[in-house]
């Protein structure tokens, strides 16, 4: 439902995962994380956005805190933020932000499928369907997004689910896990036919507590670069702002490679 100019470069396909600063302060070191999430996004050279509440920041109503986005190219703004639990309120506010800024596209369900259930969600499939004609329904349309764990989520009844939405993020929660990333993709995309499928490459080994290597950094960076130009995936998404300004080498990595394919000339095939 985006509205994007008709020739993309790369760039344009590059989003960065945005939370409150300091975020993950709690566990992962060496050092208290400033940056926000559109100083973020400039340090890595970005100009999309998919912001997150994390334990309840920031709180609604989020206009004032969303105005520096309006330099943005696009944004999307979470319905339910991590750890999967929807705040009362927090959709209307979501589409309240929407109607004041042109160049928010979407809304995004983080830990939708949690760990801890094996088939009981934040939304029933009906209730999906509900908020998803409800997004389209806007005077500009909104998009429906929900975040998938390849190597977590998969043995879960979730396919009716992922039918009722428009853009899956597709992530991998341990870096041991990164080698099984294609064909975990591979079941994804049986299980979700013909969704448009972004993915997310964590800066950091979330499910190992440790730098994400640089070297399954950069496999991730390749693939997700040879998908993009095969037409098999959407995008690719970084998570997370709170992670770029650590001294971590996949950081750098990162933001030399995105410097580096995001030239003017990179065109994404039609």
């Amino acid at each position: 439902m985006k509205d994007v100019q008709t020739q993309e470069t790369l760039g344009d396909r590059l989003w960065i995962w945005g939370h409150e600063v300091g975020s993950h302060d709690s566990y992962i070191k060496p050092r208290k994380s400033t940056i926000t999430p559109i100083e973020a996004a400039k340090s890595m050279g970005l100009t999309n956005l998919i912001m997150v509440r994390y334990e309840g920041k920031p709180a609604p109503p989020y206009e004032s805190y969303a105005r520096p986005f309006a330099s943005l190219r696009q944004f999307v703004w979470s319905i339910v933020g991590g750890g999967g639990h929807p705040a009362d309120g927090d959709f209307d506010a979501a589409l309240d932000l929407a109607a004041r800024f042109p160049n928010m596209t979407g809304v995004i369900m983080d830990d939708f499928f949690q760990v801890e259930a094996s088939d009981t969600f934040s939304y029933t499939v009906e209730q999906l369907r509900d908020i998803r004609k409800r997004l389209h329904s806007q005077a500009k349309p909104l998009d429906l997004w929900t975040v998938v764990y390849l190597d977590r989520s998969l043995e879960k009844p979730i396919a009716p689910y992922l039918a009722e939405c428009d853009v899956i993020t597709a992530w991998t929660w341990w870096a041991g896990n990164l080698p099984r990333l294609e064909s975990n993709l591979t079941r994804l995309e049986a299980m979700a036919p013909g969704k448009r499928i972004v993915l997310g490459c964590y800066l950091y080994d979330y499910g190992g507590n440790k730098p994400m290597p640089q070297a399954a950094m950069e496999e991730q960076c390749r693939l997700g670069l040879r998908w993009l130009q095969e037409g098999r995936i959407e995008g690719m998404v970084f998570l997370a702002s709170c992670v770029c300004d650590q001294p971590f080498e996949a950081v750098e990595w990162t933001r030399s490679w995105i410097r580096a394919v995001k030239h003017p000339g990179s065109f994404i095939k039609k």
